[in-house]
């Protein structure tokens, strides 16, 4: 049976001293009464890192993106940004990332203009209406749809002020829940081509998705999840696509019982 399981290898040829681990999850733990959601997760994402999380629904991948965002508490071990525990530090941490769900929830009779402005000051960020319109068309939302109402916009476009947002809050770490889902190929590889340009900025990215060719194509590091657990870490530069649907078909077959 193919079976691979590569830790994460720093390259010689980097300077590994000054990489940041921006998210870190220690022995993270979610339990429901009986039900393990997710089980001890130790997991790191530098700056500069896109770690896409793969896995069926229920494998435990929403779960770790809402643990990063504090929306739940962890049950044991601990989530940190940028070193800070986000339970004991809430704040400070939700000051550096930026999160986009798979459907990003905007006003649809604002415009994306007005959108960007909103959030922006609601997190205490004010920036000119000139640096809001650069902040929208650097992340590919094409201009005159601008100063239209946001109902009027497809998901790749919502998707794209959210990339904005991201930018205008200098995001050092995003957090993302099936963000490409639903977009048509062309869509998406905008979307990706905007984690690229932000993954060259430092900024460290950890995705939940499906997409396999996606994850091949735009992380940096790929983890394949199940029933709560990351069985499975590779560098994306280190396996074919063939061999990384191989891999995840492997790990989702169904466990036999012992006899």
């Amino acid at each position: 049976m193919f079976q691979r399981n590569l830790l994460l290898q720093a390259d010689i040829s980097q300077d590994w001293k000054n990489w940041i681990n921006m998210l870190q999850a220690t022995n993270l733990t979610k339990k429901y009464g009986n039900f393990t959601a997710l089980n001890a997760l130790n997991l790191t994402v530098n700056e500069g890192d896109i770690f896409c999380l793969l896995g069926a629904n229920g494998a435990g991948k929403s779960t770790t993106i809402n643990l990063f965002l504090n929306f739940i508490d962890p049950s044991e071990g601990k989530a940190a940004i940028n070193g800070l525990d986000v339970t004991k530090k809430a704040k400070e941490t939700k000051r550096l990332i930026s999160y986009i769900p798979e459907n990003l929830m905007l006003y649809p009779n604002l415009t994306g203009l007005e959108n960007l402005d909103f959030f922006c000051g609601i997190g205490g960020k004010n920036h000119t209406r000139e640096e809001l319109e650069g902040l929208l068309k650097e992340s590919g939302l094409q201009p005159d749809f601008i100063n239209k109402r946001v109902n009027s916009y497809s998901k790749g476009m919502r998707q794209k002020v959210g990339i904005a947002l991201a930018r205008a809050r200098d995001a050092k770490a995003l957090l993302l829940d099936e963000p490409t889902s639903g977009l048509d190929p062309k869509a998406s590889n905008e979307f990706s081509e905007l984690l690229l340009e932000m993954k060259e900025k430092g900024v460290a990215t950890l995705m939940a998705m499906h997409d396999l060719f996606r994850a091949k194509d735009t992380g940096t590091h790929i983890g394949i999840m199940r029933e709560g657990m990351l069985i499975h870490q590779v560098a994306a530069d280190s396996i074919s696509l063939p061999e990384l649907e191989k891999l995840y078909l492997e790990a989702m077959k169904p466990i036999k019982a012992a006899s």
